[in-house]
């Protein structure tokens, strides 16, 4: 698999944030059916802490969005409603910063543990306080909504912990201007620039040592100190079964057994299988997820035929890959393919 499909694949994206879009639909009155149709996914999927999502998955997700709300700005949307404790322990630490200085370096360190997929920057130049973000990977269609959830999300927290909106910040985003460039300056309430080299947010120098208004000393050293945690276990792989999602996804034609995977971890299987349920799910249940959306991906994005992407899959027999193909999405094989060049 190239090297950009697998970042597409892998879990990156904490769970919180497609519940919140979720949440959003709901309230503008959107049932379940219509909100997953068509995702490949589900609400009670959704609910696991341990289940992050790859940017395929939230793509899905983002699209349907956009289909039902006809509102290529809801990214900003959601993110200017969403409460500071739904980005947990990153929240938190923000809520009790002692300043907007320390708000900004405490958003640029800790971000990755809720969203792996950018880097951000903080540093003080010519006189302002600079926030610049870096894509990992290629966000693709998915970079104005998680851009757009970035920016409103900031100054919902900036809001929440000041006497009001940062007065005299600028955005700068990447992309071109759209038509609804308008709803951008409305719900941000400050200047925004179009067609910038990066996503780069200015805070002017100031502002930096202005006082949070629910500054908390030991509330901000207990939330750096899980914030530091998750970061570490993030370098390590993120949660066991993502760790697990993440080995499964670079084997092809044939999948370790729950054996070999407790080997490659240096554990026992009954370990293993203890290691799963607390995070509650199985290793036939993420094995058969990784299968799934590999097999989805090939189908709907490549020309690969099913024979191959049945032995790919690690299936000798197309007859049982296809068996199983409709267990998973409830469609044969050439269904889906011919859905997904519509």
């Amino acid at each position: 698999m190239a090297l950009g499909e697998m970042d597409r694949l892998k879990p990156a994206i904490h769970p919180t944030y497609s519940r919140v879009l979720c949440a959003h639909l709901k309230r503008e009155g959107f049932c379940d059916g219509d909100i997953f149709s068509g995702t490949r996914l589900a609400w009670q999927e959704l609910l696991s802490e341990h289940r992050y999502l790859s940017l395929e998955q939230l793509s899905r997700l983002i699209r349907r969005a956009l289909r039902l709300t006809q509102e290529p700005w809801i990214g900003v949307k959601i993110g200017g409603n969403t409460p500071v404790s739904s980005h947990g322990a990153l929240g938190y630490a923000v809520a009790s910063a002692p300043d907007i200085r320390t708000l900004l370096s405490v958003v640029a360190r800790f971000v990755g543990v809720r969203l792996q997929l950018i880097e951000l920057t903080f540093e003080e130049q010519d006189g302002w306080g600079r926030l610049q973000l870096k894509e990992q990977t290629d966000l693709g269609d998915c970079r104005e909504f998680l851009l757009g959830a970035l920016l409103g999300s900031f100054f919902q927290m900036t809001d929440a912990v000041s006497t009001g909106r940062s007065r005299g910040a600028r955005v700068h985003l990447p992309f071109e201007r759209p038509a609804w460039a308008e709803h951008y300056e409305r719900l941000l309430g400050c200047p925004v620039a179009f067609d910038a080299e990066c996503f780069l947010i200015e805070v002017p120098a100031e502002q930096l040592a202005s006082p949070c208004l629910t500054a908390d000393p030991a509330m901000h050293r207990n939330a750096i100190r899980d914030c530091e945690h998750q970061l570490k276990q993030l370098e390590k792989g993120g949660p066991f079964s993502q760790q697990v999602s993440l080995v499964l996804l670079d084997c092809q034609g044939e999948f370790p057994s729950l054996e070999i995977m407790a080997e490659k971890f240096a554990m026992s299987p009954r370990t293993l299988i203890r290691k799963l349920k607390e995070e509650d799910t199985r290793y036939q249940q993420l094995l058969d997820d990784v299968r799934s959306e590999l097999a989805a991906w090939w189908l709907t994005e490549t020309q690969l035929p099913i024979e191959r992407i049945a032995e790919k899959l690690g299936y000798q027999d197309t007859s049982n890959f296809s068996r199983t193909f409709r267990r998973w999405f409830g469609m044969p094989p050439l269904a889906m393919r011919k859905e997904g060049a519509l």
